[in-house]
């Protein structure tokens, strides 16, 4: 069954004062039936925010950062853990986690925790991002770091999986180590590999993948993008099939001001047919948590109605 997420906007320009509106709308998010609220991620900033619309460094052409330098960021694990907290049924996810910014064991350990403590709620999207100055920061190789997302996730599926886990690889290398409590979910936090249609991202699904969040060209023509991810993560020796695919479904403006959901939801069914189960909408919705309960509704319901 197709389901619809929505982005938990965790960040603003300037300091709110109270981040209270932001988990009421998790709440109503939760009640009205959103299938998985997301969160962003930024560490630090660099000063080079123009980098953002370079795709060669993995940015997203003609795109633009939504906040300034100085903008304000929400760290996500944590968000979601209060989150986790107060709703009940919506899945938890990140889109993107900069993962490889975090020391791999203790990431473990945090999504473990969270999953646990969610019942199994979490889904972990993760990117190489594109500023150099966030890997500069955190002291690591910007040039390397796909092949340090890799090891990332290597670790973090060993220390899930694994009772007596054992592990060696160009990075680090440990032996007989315990970590408790395992996820929830069997087999560990499903992770979402986002990224362009290119034979790396391919075999990162392959190997880690329990989903695909596609990125760049891919993300717009998501028909085209789609049918070459299949042949590459084929080629790479696994398949799409089973795989979660995100779509980004693109609000129609009314004439009248506010969003046509009729005509937006009337691309739904060319996106399930192409293989999308998951479509990603942005949803505007008041700081008032009544007046946000009714805007997700009525956007659950006619996203129901576009796929029954």
């Amino acid at each position: 069954m197709p389901q619809l997420s929505t982005t938990l906007v965790n960040f603003r320009e300037e300091d709110p004062g109270s981040w209270r509106f932001l988990l009421d709308r998790a709440v109503a998010a939760d009640r009205a039936g959103i299938d998985r609220l997301v969160v962003s991620d930024h560490v630090v900033y660099g000063e080079n925010t123009d980098e953002y619309a370079k795709p060669e460094v993995g940015g997203s052409k003609g795109g633009k950062q939504p906040t300034t330098v100085d903008g304000q960021w929400l760290e996500p694990l944590t968000l979601l853990s209060v989150v986790a907290g107060i709703t009940t049924r919506v899945r938890l996810g990140t889109n993107i986690l900069l993962a490889s910014l975090r020391r791999p064991v203790v990431l473990a350990k945090t999504l473990s925790t969270l999953d646990v403590l969610s019942d199994g709620r979490v889904d972990l999207g993760v990117g190489v991002g594109w500023q150099r100055e966030e890997y500069d920061a955190a002291g690591l190789s910007f040039d390397g770091r796909g092949k340090l997302l890799d090891h990332t996730l290597s670790v973090l599926q060993t220390l899930w999986t694994e009772k007596r886990a054992s592990f060696k690889d160009g990075y680090l290398e440990f032996d007989a180590i315990h970590q408790m409590p395992k996820p929830r979910q069997s087999g560990g936090v499903p992770i979402w590999v986002s990224g362009t249609t290119n034979k790396l991202v391919a075999r990162r699904i392959v190997q880690f993948g329990s989903g695909w969040i596609p990125w760049g060209d891919s993300a717009v023509d998501i028909t085209t993008g789609i049918a070459q991810m299949r042949d590459l993560v084929e080629a790479a020796g696994g398949t799409l099939d089973g795989k979660a695919i995100v779509g980004n479904l693109r609000p129609v403006k009314a004439t009248t001001g506010g969003v046509d959901l009729a005509a937006t939801m009337a691309a739904v069914p060319e996106f399930v047919a192409a293989g999308v189960t998951d479509c990603r909408m942005p949803i505007n919705v008041s700081d008032d948590a009544s007046e946000a309960f009714d805007t997700y509704s009525a956007t659950v319901e006619a996203f129901r109605a576009a796929t029954t």
